[in-house]
């Protein structure tokens, strides 16, 4: 009987409405949820009888909820350094847990902050995850999720970094005197020649040691020069006389590096053997590039240091935690310094709509959203990192009242039809009086 089909229709009509305001209710409550993606409702028709004739049979609607992942919220300034969003595609990757047993979870909420034990977790409980840096701060993407671990960088407290890299500018004296007597390599190193220019610095090993490691310099001709590095005392490493590099140092008539013309090994990697039994690591250097100012240059005047940087050194206490736009987690040690241990990766799908919604505002991998891959931020596809803001919900409200308006009316529009359709089936009792 048709009474009976509109009967059961007005029901579904029901439902789908109910349904439908309860997506109203969950975008409203979090419209100030960080990160928030809409839910969207649409409706499709039941149908019990395509065929078109004198009786017709209806279906009835089923309302069909999705989230809108791919919206974009706007981002808001946030004071805190940890606080992170997303610019662009992607997610950032997290675990409901610290083992290596959690679950992973996918989320756009970047309130993330430091609990009791350091690790950085968000408003819902998920623990951020990245990439370990070495000491050259590089890591390795191969584009297993079980290469990440929890962020933490508390347990730097008391630690030390080995030198990875020694910067240096010099301008050295183009009026200087050439030596004219006999050189050999190590002559600097064991003080048989005297150098015309030398400046020393502190590099530091694995366990926190400070080694002094002179670069001294000697000029030998038009242009030409020669030069030493070497460890003072010479006790202090395992090499011959303390001497870990020398080789000719040419330049261009303007003054700027011939490294071309020069011998490699003043310009290759150091790796010092440290007495002490302390480890190390290979300390590149940065003496200037070919036909560049940036490192090594002869100049009219006295010959002097413009400026050097060396990293590594002792770590006092971790004072507090950045994240820059680049997605690189460092710790910052109360002396000031800084030190980059963490790189964030960013996680793709191809349909980031199929991903299935977990607590706390996250997502996880199902059959819809395709495989992930994580890549760095900014390549690939993969969105920037916004450092110091967070990701404003997409709730529009004005939308989300007029849509309560909407399901409204059609909710007592369809309870109409129930109490229509049972005064009609009335009368159709009533016939048999």
């Amino acid at each position: 009987m048709s009474l009976y089909s509109a009967l059961y229709a007005g029901v579904s009509g029901l439902s789908a409405q109910a349904s439908a305001m309860a997506s109203v209710a969950d975008n409203i409550t979090n419209i100030n949820t960080v990160g928030y993606k809409t839910a969207d409702t649409q409706f499709r028709t039941l149908v019990s009888d395509g065929r078109g004739g004198s009786s017709y049979s209806a279906g009835g609607v089923a309302a069909v909820t999705r989230s809108l992942v791919t919206k974009q919220g706007a981002p808001l300034p946030s004071a805190s350094p940890t606080d992170i969003s997303v610019a662009g595609a992607g997610f950032f990757v997290t675990r409901d847990g610290v083992g290596a047993g959690a679950n992973v979870a996918y989320t756009r909420a970047g309130s993330f902050a430091p609990d009791k034990a350091g690790y950085l977790a968000n408003s819902g409980g998920y623990y951020l995850q990245g990439w370990p840096l070495n000491a050259q701060g590089g890591y390795t993407n191969n584009g297993n999720l079980g290469a990440l671990t929890p962020v933490r960088v508390t347990e730097l407290t008391g630690t030390a970094a080995p030198t990875s890299k020694l910067n240096m500018r010099v301008n050295l004296d183009s009026t200087a005197t050439p030596f004219t007597g006999t050189y050999a390599a190590g002559d600097m190193a064991k003080s048989t020649t005297p150098a015309q220019f030398s400046r020393s610095v502190d590099l530091t090993d694995a366990q926190g040691g400070s080694h002094a490691v002179t670069l001294a310099f000697l000029k030998t001709g038009a242009n030409s020069w020669v030069g030493e590095i070497y460890a003072q005392p010479a006790s202090d490493v395992t090499a011959t006389n303390g001497l870990l590099a020398s080789g000719k140092i040419a330049f261009n008539p303007d003054g700027s590096l011939d490294r071309a013309g020069s011998d490699p090994g003043m310009f290759a990697t150091l790796t010092p053997a440290w007495t002490n039994g302390a480890g190390t690591a290979p300390v590149t250097l940065g003496l200037g590039t070919d036909g560049g100012l940036d490192g090594l240059s002869q100049f009219g005047g006295t010959s002097s240091v413009i400026s050097y940087t060396v990293d590594g050194g002792r770590s006092g206490s971790v004072a507090s935690t950045r994240i820059s736009d680049a997605g690189v987690v460092s710790a910052v040690f109360d002396d000031g310094t800084s030190r980059a241990v963490y790189q964030l990766p960013i996680a793709n799908f191809q349909n980031p709509n199929g991903l299935t919604r977990l607590p706390g505002n996250a997502y996880s991998i199902s059959d819809e959203s395709g495989g992930v891959a994580i890549n760095a931020p900014g390549s690939l596809g993969a969105g920037k990192i916004a450092a110091s803001s967070l990701e404003a919900s997409t709730v529009d409200l004005a939308q989300e009242f007029t849509n309560m308006i909407r399901f409204q009316r059609a909710y007592s529009a369809s309870s109409k039809i129930i109490t229509t359709v049972d005064e009609m089936l009335q009368e159709v009792s009533n016939l048999k009086r």
